[in-house]
């Protein structure tokens, strides 16, 4: 575990690859370290006042960002901590990892203890070598996470990917969630991605993509501006950030284990909704999500007794990238009504 270090506000966005660089080694915990002014030039996204954000009491000069390394199931597991109050749990999606809440964890570490992990298989953590990477294994691996860094209950904020495996967990354990946050959560309602996942993961194609994948820079800044209502909004270092873990070995393994068993992880993700309709939930997206159907917002929706719904006009399917300011202050709001 590593000493807390003390973060400018104004350069919380300037962790990009927050373990280190590409010198970094899968199992090695490198302090967290700023990177250069020249990284990124956008302002921290700060959340309205008006909502839950105590600007008196907040110092505005730092924040403390924690780098933790814990071992599950004999593989170091990378998560950030910050902040102070009821534990709030953030998970990111496919491609993603903790760098995905960068605008994200300055505002909600302001009112809870924000966890932000680098699930097992990607971001900074290790990638093991015969790793479940089905839905429900990817649930439990959270659940064991928890149990780790002894949280006992939570709030649960699950993007994409992460959303699924979000809802999945709380299917399994919902006395441990408070209240659900998906952000564009991947679900039974959406087809997008469900051929995709199939022509990816399949045997011929596989194997190809795993060598070329991690080198083909070009492919994933278009992927990037895909996922982008307006692409203009991208901010430098945003590609070199999501980027910078691809270049380890065995990246990729795990996105193509979870494309195989993608289409039969969403009827069993259908099946166990019932178990969390009572859970308070919160779904944001943006009008012009290309990952996810935003339509799908309503079928989903349906599944739950108390169910919010936000939806970012213009945006894609990287609120808390695109617009942050707006996608933060959603939030706070959420967390401060309940």
């Amino acid at each position: 575990m590593l000493k807390p270090c003390l973060v400018p506000t104004e350069h919380f966005w300037e962790l990009s690859c927050i373990a280190g660089d590409s010198s970094a080694r899968i199992g090695n915990a490198n302090p967290i370290r700023c990177l250069s002014n020249s990284l990124m030039n956008a302002p921290v996204a700060s959340a309205s006042p008006n909502y839950a954000i105590d600007r008196q009491s907040y110092s505005p000069q730092f924040l403390s960002l924690e780098d933790h390394w814990i071992t599950l199931n004999g593989a170091r597991m990378r998560y950030l901590r910050s902040g102070s109050g009821p534990a709030l749990l953030l998970l990111h999606g496919l491609l993603g990892y903790s760098f995905s809440w960068r605008y994200t964890i300055p505002v909600l570490a302001q009112q809870a203890t924000v966890h932000a992990v680098d699930m097992l298989g990607v971001g900074f953590s290790d990638r093991p070598a015969n790793l479940d990477c089905c839905l429900r294994a990817a649930a439990q691996r959270l659940l064991l996470f928890l149990d780790s860094v002894g949280v006992e209950s939570c709030d649960l904020l699950g993007t994409s990917y992460g959303g699924a495996v979000a809802m999945m967990a709380a299917a399994m354990a919902p006395e441990r969630f408070e209240r659900l946050i998906l952000v564009a959560p991947v679900n039974p309602w959406s087809s997008k991605g469900k051929f995709m996942a199939s022509f990816l993961s399949s045997r011929f194609v596989s194997p190809v993509f795993l060598c070329v994948a991690p080198y083909l820079k070009l492919t994933h800044n278009f992927l990037l501006r895909r996922l982008y209502g307006n692409p203009s909004r991208i901010r430098p270092g945003t590609l070199q950030g999501y980027s910078e873990p691809f270049m380890l070995p065995g990246s990729f393994k795990h996105e193509i284990g979870i494309l195989r068993t993608w289409n039969q992880d969403l009827r069993e993700l259908e099946s166990i909704l019932p178990k969390i309709s009572h859970i308070p939930a919160f779904l944001l997206w943006g009008t012009l999500d290309s990952g996810v159907d935003p339509a799908s917002a309503v079928p989903l929706s349906r599944q739950f007794k108390n169910c919010r719904v936000h939806m970012f006009e213009g945006v894609g399917h990287l609120p808390y990238e695109e617009v942050p300011e707006e996608f933060n202050e959603a939030i706070a709001e959420f967390l401060a009504s309940q």
